[in-house]
């Protein structure tokens, strides 16, 4: 949890100094520290300790896609977890991308991260690589992320799809089969419960 968390903090932190002096851009997310505490002489021996977040908690990113959330569209501080989950997206080449975000105001914590299925540089996220692909599928570019300079995903998702879908239509050669590129079953991954 530490990992992830402190992981996703570094990301924030090089996107604020890029997205911090452009005109116009404003205040920026800040994914807050979250340390693990030793204590040996309680039954519950390691615990994470953060800072407390004040005021409303709201969730600006979902972790699977069967919650609609309009706070991420709706407010400037969702907006802008949106770019910065793409900002990510873009900089590793859409290999690893940042999930969950949520918190208060322009604070977050308790993130997740989703990597392909080999990881990303050695790092494997806790989050299913299924998040990945909705985000590509869903994302909807915004003011910020084209102050920023990003690409849009559209048109990257809808030549995977037509590219999908050429390969599973009819075989000229035999009309009766159907080439069709399998599909795995992946459940996302469960985070360990720690006593905070």
């Amino acid at each position: 949890e530490c990992y992830v968390q402190n992981t996703a903090r570094e990301y924030a932190k090089i996107y604020a100094a890029e997205a911090k002096p452009l005109e116009g851009f404003g205040e920026v997310p800040e994914i807050i520290p979250i340390f693990l505490v030793h204590r040996p002489a309680n039954n519950i021996p390691y615990a994470t300790v953060e800072e407390e977040l004040v005021g409303e908690f709201v969730k600006y990113s979902v972790r699977d896609g069967k919650e609609v959330n309009f706070r991420r569209k709706d407010s400037e501080a969702g907006q802008k977890c949106c770019t910065f989950q793409h900002w990510v997206y873009e900089k590793t080449n859409g290999s690893l991308l940042v999930t969950d975000l949520q918190g208060v105001g322009m604070k977050l914590t308790d993130v997740g991260i989703a990597t392909l299925a080999k990881g990303y540089k050695g790092f494997k996220g806790n989050c299913s690589i299924s998040f990945i692909e909705q985000f590509r599928a869903l994302h909807q570019c915004n003011k910020f992320c084209e102050m920023l300079g990003l690409k849009s995903l559209r048109n990257t998702h809808q030549k995977q799809r037509k590219a999908t879908s050429v390969k599973s239509k009819t075989l000229p050669s035999s009309p009766a089969v159907k080439k069709t590129v399998p599909r795995k079953a992946r459940e996302p991954r469960g985070f360990v419960s720690t006593e905070h």
